[in-house]
């Protein structure tokens, strides 16, 4: 798919977040979220200087970092991505690889962030409270080795 250049920014709540193959018989999971965080990558400095450059530091890139992805949803009782921390919880760390994907006004696909060897690292249940009027929210952190744009 070619990239599209157009004047205008796509809009920001437009999105389907996909994870493959995470439940037992291999079937992918597809999940509404109300928002998606984390699209970081950060490649650490290293710095250097010898002894001879004077006040000077040399810089050269070091490690990549990778920023946990953080999903949010309202609570559907679709337990799949319960189903696949409470897997981690019990020893069985299941690595999926997934998707994050834009579209645009009309439903249609303009740019896809995929994740690598992707597993929850963290499960945050709903703040309850009777004197609220809002929806019960589910938080899912994913942390991944690798993070790439695809266009």
């Amino acid at each position: 798919m070619p990239a599209v250049i157009r004047p205008n920014p796509y809009p920001s709540y437009n999105f389907l977040v996909t994870v493959n193959a995470i439940s037992n018989n291999g079937l992918a999971a597809a999940g509404s979220f109300t928002e998606v965080s984390g699209l970081e990558i950060e490649v650490a400095p290293i710095e250097y200087r010898t002894g001879s450059e004077g006040t000077t530091t040399r810089k050269s890139a070091g490690l990549r970092k990778y920023t946990n992805l953080t999903l949010k949803r309202g609570i559907t009782g679709d337990l799949v991505f319960w189903n696949w921390i409470l897997a981690g919880i019990q020893g069985t760390i299941q690595r999926a690889d997934g998707s994050i994907v834009m579209l645009d006004e009309n439903r249609t696909e303009v740019m896809r962030y995929n994740f690598v060897r992707g597993w929850p690292c963290k499960y945050t249940g709903p703040g309850l409270n009777a004197a609220n009027n809002e929806i019960a929210m589910e938080t899912l952190e994913i942390c991944h080795e690798g993070l790439e744009i695809d266009v």
